[in-house]
């Protein structure tokens, strides 16, 4: 068997283990070595770059799909995880779980959502990392229904059922708009999706524009602070931003009960 010599270590590599190189061949173990002391690749706002599907993205609508086939199938399902102003104050989880529910008997309402989610889901996780793209998400509905809460009257507002992810969706609207513009991108496509849904939010019935207000506000801030924090305090930011976000959410909330009378 014929070995040619590694061209970094200058010991003998089989031909099965030869890697081809720039000049000549390396062997696997100076391959391995470069792979680790190589420079890590990241986006222009600091996430690292992963190859392959993004998992996050697929994942949140895989629970979304799930929760509607069990909406489906389980009784009193919804009714246990909707969100509704009134029972807000005393189980607090239904501002967030309300957001991975839609309207069992309207396929097109998930089917709308989980489209969007897909269309920007994969850019903002690819180019903010997953941990900041998973807080935004989450925040954004949870935006959705604070904004459903503060903006709905007290008489009857207050007993709607909300369930959808449109509320998270429009955060990740409001977050792509402020990173495209931030790294000199053309946004008018998230420009014109952004009217197209405020116009419907008002026309079209069953539609709360409301949520659709309060996780845009929220995304956008959120998409801000990742989008404009310097480089050398991004993970600062990462994790003072969604702190801040949550404060300002659980004091609007809290301010909303208390002027309603809540204790």
């Amino acid at each position: 068997m014929a070995y040619t010599t590694c061209q970094r270590c200058g010991r003998p590599a089989c031909p099965d283990c030869q890697v081809p190189a720039a000049v000549g061949f390396h062997c696997v173990d100076c391959v391995a070595q470069a792979a680790r002391t190589a420079p890590e690749q990241r986006t222009a706002l600091g996430a690292p770059v992963r190859r392959g599907r993004p998992v996050v993205t697929l994942a949140l609508i895989g629970i979304c799909v799930v929760a509607y086939l069990l909406q489906r199938t389980v009784p009193e399902f919804s009714q246990r995880l909707a969100f509704m102003p009134y029972l807000g104050a005393a189980e607090p989880w239904r501002f967030l779980t309300s957001a991975f529910l839609h309207a069992p008997g309207q396929l097109l309402h998930i089917a709308f959502n989980m489209v969007a989610l897909w269309m920007v889901g994969p850019y903002l996780e690819q180019t903010l990392g997953r941990a900041r793209y998973v807080t935004l998400y989450l925040l954004s509905a949870v935006g959705g229904s604070v904004g459903a809460l503060a903006l709905a009257t007290a008489t009857d507002g207050w007993l709607t059922w909300l369930v959808g992810a449109s509320g998270a969706v429009f955060g990740l609207f409001g977050a792509v708009l402020v990173v495209l513009r931030r790294l000199g991108r053309d946004a008018r496509g998230i420009i014109g999706v952004l009217v197209l849904n405020g116009v419907l939010g008002f026309v079209v019935p069953g539609i709360s524009w409301q949520a659709h207000l309060g996780g845009l506000v929220v995304g956008a801030a959120l998409g801000a602070a990742y989008a404009y924090a310097p480089k050398e305090r991004r993970r600062l930011v990462a994790v003072l931003a969604p702190v801040v976000v949550t404060l300002v959410l659980v004091g609007v909330s809290l301010g909303v009960y208390a002027s309603a009378g809540f204790r």
